[in-house]
């Protein structure tokens, strides 16, 4: 097998393979857990879209499916707290090194104030469910062609040029 200069060393995947799920689940054996780990690495080293990564990781698609897999169910957590916590009963972390300050991170104006609901989809008058007024309805509210909220006087143009 080639290993590349980002891969996982023999030591670091020996640290880690016993926390990895099992691959004799239903649906067919899944590919090589270190192969595929090193391509989520080189992806997220260098960056590159999912579709170019390197033949030697194997296929692109199998990668992406199975980091979002990992992600979803909460496998990369597990797989974080239980290395942090062997390396800590080994004493690898020196907690002397752990800060805590008062930093504070301001955001831009136009982060303020974010939308609680999802957003309209376009093209339709009102979401299922809604209590909106609809433009053929007739109740109190709803537009209709009658009630123009731009209301040009008698032999204007309807728009200002």
């Amino acid at each position: 097998m080639f290993m590349g200069r980002g891969d996982l060393t023999s030591e670091e995947w020996a640290r880690l393979k016993p926390h990895l799920p099992k691959s004799g689940r239903r649906g067919g054996r899944w590919a090589s857990h270190r192969r595929i780990i090193n391509g989520i690495l080189y992806r997220n080293r260098t960056g590159v879209p999912w579709r170019d990564l390197p033949a030697r990781f194997g296929k692109w698609k199998t990668v992406y499916e199975r980091h979002r897999h990992w992600s979803a169910d909460g496998t990369w957590d597990r797989i974080f707290a239980a290395v942090l916590a062997d390396a800590d009963a080994e004493g690898r972390i020196d907690w002397s090194m752990v800060s805590v300050d008062s930093t504070t991170c301001r955001a831009h104006q136009h982060a303020a104030g974010a939308r609680k609901k999802p957003p309209r989809v376009p093209g339709k008058d009102a979401r299922p469910g809604s209590t909106v007024p609809t433009k053929g309805s007739g109740a109190p509210g709803a537009a209709s062609p009658a009630k123009s909220i731009w209301r040009a006087k008698a032999g204007s143009a309807p728009w200002p040029c």
